[in-house]
């Protein structure tokens, strides 16, 4: 597989990197959503001009009215978003939310895709109960009840979750909380009863919330796939979400990379520009080969996943633990280059740094990965 886009590819990265750079920029999205306090952490008026482009149907099959591509496009629309830091439910909902709702009933996929698709509905996926990324322990305990589930527990860290339409949910129906089975997926839409958010501003100003569910009652209808076999569908999730938040980390790195040369070829000292001195640019060419590497990764594990290959599952490892080690250390590189100032709101590399600790954190950081990636590779 060659690591390079396509033509039509190339024409999509060509019509996002526009759009993103004119209407999701810094200043006019997470700059004034942080300042004005919103509650959700992002725009809905972006969220529908997303739809208006059809790139909320990305990964959703034609048939049920999206645009059928794959992890490879919507890895260059994630990258896009990363290099503004654009506040933006893409991930949760058009990510990790559709790849979902690909296993759901025609019922369920009526009820939330078209809103989904027309930017006026937000997905969450609740997942994690404790304080880190473990999504082979599930616990909150969903108890048949008359002819659907009741739940209860709590789950952590929710993105989006107390702006989302329908949270989906995994459920322990059986078995102890790190059986593989056991586990079902479940569609919790936002008015029942019972449940509880506690919202909270991550570091990057992106909001998430602590869930509780209290009693919850579902019907059967919210199940997504099937009793006890929700494990499936669930790493097919996980593994949306971490392919796709390597491209995000590695737009983040571009787009700290970016600012940082930027500013090394306008700021001043003894009279040079900084960019001349041989160290800065021997550290700038060490970031922009680790940046590389990281895409490349990123990109080969989206590959692998549209092919379904059984490499997938350690390539996406590979890709998360190298986003995550090539952002941060753009991120510190451009702090360090910038002097002082890296640290103040005024400038914006202290805003990467911020996103970067966030996404870092997502669907596992780079210790966890580096983990799997041993084990996955027989040590």
């Amino acid at each position: 597989m060659p690591l390079y886009h396509t033509d039509d590819q190339a024409m999509l990265a060509d019509t996002v990197r526009t759009f993103m750079a004119e209407q999701g920029g810094i200043k006019s999205q997470l700059r004034h959503w942080r300042d004005t306090e919103c509650p959700d952490g992002f725009g809905h008026g972006l969220w529908r001009q997303f739809a208006e482009l059809g790139l909320n149907g990305i990964l959703v099959p034609e048939a049920d009215g999206g645009l059928g591509m794959g992890h490879v496009e919507a890895g260059i629309v994630l990258a896009e978003i990363g290099r503004n830091l654009t506040p933006s439910p893409f991930l949760t909902t058009a990510v990790m939310g559709a790849t979902a709702l690909a296993a759901a009933s025609d019922e369920l996929k009526g009820r939330w895709l078209p809103g989904v698709l027309d930017g006026n509905a937000v997905l969450a996926v609740a997942i994690d109960e404790g304080t880190k990324h473990d999504p082979q322990r599930i616990a909150l305990k969903a108890e048949r009840a008359g002819k659907g589930f009741r739940l209860s527990g709590t789950k952590s860290c929710v993105i989006h979750g107390a702006s989302a339409d329908c949270l989906i949910v995994a459920a322990r129906t059986s078995g102890d909380d790190r059986d593989a089975d056991g586990m079902t997926l479940l569609a919790v839409p936002k008015d029942v009863a019972g449940v509880r958010h506690d919202r909270i501003r991550l570091v990057d100003s992106a909001m998430a919330s602590h869930v509780t569910f209290d009693n919850v009652e579902l019907d059967g209808s919210a199940v997504i796939g099937a009793v006890d076999g929700g494990r499936e569908v669930l790493n097919r999730i996980v593994a949306a979400g971490r392919v796709g938040v390597s491209s995000e980390l590695v737009g983040v790195a571009s787009g700290a990379f970016g600012i940082t040369t930027a500013y090394l070829q306008t700021r001043k000292q003894f009279d040079r520009l900084i960019g001349e001195f041989q160290a800065l640019q021997h550290r700038a060419a060490h970031l922009y080969s680790e940046i590389e590497i990281a895409h490349a990764a990123a990109y080969k594990a989206q590959q692998l996943l549209d092919a379904g290959s059984p490499d997938a599952e350690l390539m996406v490892s590979v890709a998360k633990a190298k986003a995550s080690s090539a952002a941060n250390l753009a991120v510190r590189e451009g702090v360090q280059m910038h002097g002082g100032v890296g640290m103040t709101d005024e400038f914006d590399i202290g805003l990467y740094m911020k996103r970067e600790r966030a996404l870092t954190e997502f669907m596992g950081d780079g210790n966890y990965h580096a983990g799997r990636v041993a084990e996955l590779s027989g040590y």
